[in-house]
């Protein structure tokens, strides 16, 4: 048996964990208040793979769920005590080679709060918000089609 490469990220109220398996099969995941234990058969040789992470908190095992797909099997641990940054995965500081961080789907959500736009949908709000171009203000000579000095022909490159 070896580890399944895992990847990681933390959220307000959980924890996401994703076993990258492809094609796995016999997945059993358990969930205990202060451990995850993975286990699943995947891939073309039907290589098992087993996982046993003490983790940093304590979770609700009963709200913590899993779902398996073609490419991988997704977990998501309910937090204990919601609104608690986890700075790791697992209590121990020691670097496991098979888990890393999912940096395509961390978020720094200490520092943003849940009522509070990012600046990014303030900006798409206040653009939808001015209206379309019904709302232009008319521009003397805007739709003139008369020749610019620009629109002479440009001689042909040699």
């Amino acid at each position: 048996m070896q580890p399944a490469i895992a990847k990681w990220y933390d959220r307000r109220d959980s924890v996401f964990i994703e076993f990258c398996v492809e094609d796995s099969k016999d997945v059993q995941v358990k969930f205990e208040k202060s451990k995850l234990n993975f286990s699943c058969v995947g891939g073309t040789d039907n290589i098992k793979h087993q996982n046993e992470v003490d983790l940093y908190e304590v979770v609700d095992p009963n709200e913590s769920k899993h779902k398996r797909t073609d490419r991988s099997v997704l977990c998501c641990l309910r937090k204990a005590e919601p609104g608690k940054s986890w700075p790791r995965l697992t209590k121990e500081k020691a670097k496991l080679n098979w888990l890393s961080v999912d940096f395509n789907n961390w978020k720094d959500w200490e520092d943003d709060s849940d009522e509070e736009l990012s600046s990014f949908d303030r900006f798409s709000e206040m653009m939808n918000n001015m209206g379309g171009e019904d709302d232009l203000p008319d521009v003397d000579g805007a739709d003139d089609d008369s020749a610019d000095s620009d629109d002479e022909k440009m001689p042909d490159l040699e």
